[in-house]
């Protein structure tokens, strides 16, 4: 049974091209109880999956709910290409062995957010493969290189002088092909996507095909604020790192940030976030506690409530009742420093830096100045043994931290 909900397909959009087609497929559909076909296509770079990725991923479930089709597209003939979008320079090809063993990755991690009775997976070396170049030539025809320099990040490349592989032209048009082999419907993506699928629609049109109807969604701001959730920056939250650390690098983004968050990686209600809003500008909500709700809501996506309120409570002993701030400098202690799996207290705070000198560090204990997860250290001989046992943070005086890593 088809029940479309468009408010709920439309929240956080960034663009849908067209507009008026998007609504006539999704009446028409209803109408006829017949499901689209809605695709989007994740080529396997890397082998984890972050909460950015979530955006388009629940994206796709709100459409499942609805009835229809949704294909998780894994591009593994597309990953050995390297989209090109955003990119400044022709990025490294990655093997199909490397580009195989992030699939099987995606493939468990994805069902944490789809239903996988109702997903169908796809991998578009099914069709890309036994291609043959006779083909591929037929394809290359139906689209000009003029299109393709319309392209900003081609044509930024073109004008500086810089590289640009046929190979890269190739990516968007296979992107396009992937499109007509399942006669897409509709095709997801994030808004660095909006070519690759234009020229989807384009090719379902030389190929005899009503085109797909395009729904770009934001790409989702890393923890640092002003990026996109990346791992190459270090900025993001897997989704499958364990419920205290999801917890609390949710409680660290700002409280303007966190709203955005609530709109693409929640189902909370629209009015309830505005009301939200509204209490945090009269004064009469702390912003604390409605991070606090986003934190749970999205560690319940990935768990369940009960382990949420577990991470909250994990979250408060550590960094509410022992005064420990959010963001902590790590420190990694050299492999040479550790002897018989353990280190010397005096010359971790050495140095990291939390004293001057060995005298220094001793005073700093003997005074009651050093405490390791809360707990005050009074012996100078004090060992830390490893692998850590605990969270591994020091307090040295009452503002300086520091978090033991190896």
């Amino acid at each position: 049974m088809i029940k479309n909900d468009i408010k709920l397909l439309e929240r956080g959009a960034e663009e849908i091209i067209p507009h008026d087609e998007f609504k006539a497929k999704l009446e028409k559909s209803e109408k006829e109880n017949k499901p689209l076909i809605v695709k989007t296509g994740f080529d396997p770079t890397a082998p984890d999956i972050h909460l950015g990725h979530t955006v388009l991923l629940r994206k796709m479930r709100h459409f499942q709910q609805m009835g229809h089709t949704v294909v998780f597209l894994i591009g593994d003939f597309t990953g050995m290409i390297g989209d090109p979008s955003g990119k400044s320079e022709t990025r490294n090809r990655l093997t199909r062995e490397v580009i195989l063993q992030n699939a099987e990755t995606y493939k468990k991690q994805v069902f944490k957010i789809l239903d996988p009775v109702k997903t169908v997976v796809e991998f578009n070396s099914k069709w890309c493969l036994p291609v043959t170049f006779a083909e591929v030539l037929d394809l290359t025809a139906k689209y000009n290189v003029a299109r393709m320099m319309e392209r900003d990040d081609f044509s930024k490349r073109f004008k500086a002088g810089k590289q640009i592989s046929i190979l890269e032209f190739m990516y968007p048009l296979v992107q396009g092909f992937d499109s007509v082999k399942l006669n897409a419907d509709i095709e997801l993506g994030g808004t660095d996507q909006k070519f690759n699928l234009l020229v989807g629609r384009d090719l379902q049109k030389e190929y005899g095909q009503a085109p797909q109807v395009i729904l770009t969604m934001p790409l989702l701001v890393g923890l640092d604020g002003t990026q996109k959730m990346s791992k190459s920056l270090n900025n993001y939250i897997g989704i499958d790192e364990e419920p205290a650390q999801i917890f609390g690098k949710i409680m660290s983004i700002s409280d303007e940030l966190m709203f955005r968050y609530y709109e693409l990686v929640t189902d909370v209600p629209d009015e309830e976030v505005l009301a939200y809003k509204k209490g945090i500008s009269d004064e009469s909500i702390h912003p604390k506690s409605v991070k606090v709700r986003l934190a749970k809501e999205i560690c319940a996506q990935f768990y369940d409530e009960k382990t949420a309120d577990e991470a909250e409570a994990d979250f408060n002993r550590i960094f509410v009742q022992k005064d420990i701030p959010l963001e902590i400098e790590e420190f990694k202690v050299p492999q040479a420093e550790i002897v018989n799996n353990a280190v010397w207290l005096v010359k971790i705070l050495v140095l990291s830096g939390l004293a001057k000198s060995n005298g220094d560090a001793r005073r700093l204990i003997e005074g009651g100045g050093i405490s390791l997860d809360g707990e005050k250290i009074s012996d100078v001989n004090y060992e830390i043994t490893f692998p850590i046992k605990g969270d591994g943070v020091i307090k040295a005086g009452k503002r300086r931290f520091i978090k033991i890593i190896n």
